[in-house]
């Protein structure tokens, strides 16, 4: 496991088991909100398929998602190893919402300098509707891409329950 990529729906926990894991192999880990989102008012980085190319480029890394439709194919095609968290709604909607509440209700700051705000509990692409609507597509996307034969070899780990991936996490 030199190159990982940690999928799974918005709330999952890729964030966390990528800095986590990424800890423990010493492998730099990359966050891809933050490779994504570079400016005030969600600003998309508009180097970001120059960026990605030189990280994959890299011997070793871990990458907190399947990756934006534009760099999918670069991230995929380089990552040897994929962390899939395939929780259920009923294990992802109480992690989204409390980190939702808390990011709008402490302000904090995010990639680029952007905010969660109550006024974006609105829109249709909030994470909490988010991950609510593109629950059962992500898990299909993410099946899809790891039988895709383009990206053989390609080992895949997948922990259908937070116990499941605490015990991986333990066992490395």
């Amino acid at each position: 496991m030199e190159r990982i990529l940690v999928v799974g729906v918005t709330g999952a926990g890729k964030s966390t088991l990528a800095r986590t894991v990424g800890g423990r192999l010493g492998l730099p880990y990359h966050e891809m909100d933050a490779l994504y989102f570079t400016g005030p008012g969600w600003a998309v980085d508009e180097r970001l398929t120059e960026t990605v190319s030189r990280l994959v480029a890299e011997p070793r890394w871990i990458v907190d998602s399947l990756g934006a439709p534009e760099v999918r194919d670069l991230l995929w095609a380089r990552a040897d190893t994929v962390l899939w968290l395939d929780y259920a709604k009923r294990v992802v909607m109480p992690r989204v919402l409390r980190r939702s509440l808390r990011r709008s209700v402490t302000r904090e700051v995010l990639f680029g300098g952007n905010r969660e705000t109550w006024a974006g509990w609105l829109s249709r692409e909030h994470p909490v509707r988010w991950a609510w609507s593109q629950h059962a597509g992500r898990h299909r996307e993410i099946e899809h891409l790891t039988r895709d034969p383009r990206f053989a070899p390609l080992r895949t780990l997948r922990f259908p329950h937070p116990d499941d991936t605490a015990a991986w996490v333990t066992s490395l």
